[in-house]
């Protein structure tokens, strides 16, 4: 015998939010990874975003960073 819904329950629907921004590790590789590029043109890709992370270190933008 099937259920009848009770009074006062309510289905949640869920609400379009919009996608999140894109963090600052993001932006910074997203730039980076450009300006490696262009600067070793026959570098490869998995090695450009190895040095490019590696920047990301020290990087003014990093709010991680160990400030001296």
């Amino acid at each position: 015998m099937p259920r009848a819904k009770s009074e006062g329950a309510t289905t949640t629907k869920k609400t379009a939010g919009g996608k999140r921004g894109a963090s600052p590790y993001n932006q910074f590789m997203k730039t980076e990874l450009v300006k490696v590029k262009e600067e070793n043109p026959s570098i490869a890709h998995r090695e450009a975003f190895k040095l490019a992370a590696s920047r990301w270190k020290n990087s003014e933008q990093n709010p991680n960073r160990i400030k001296a």
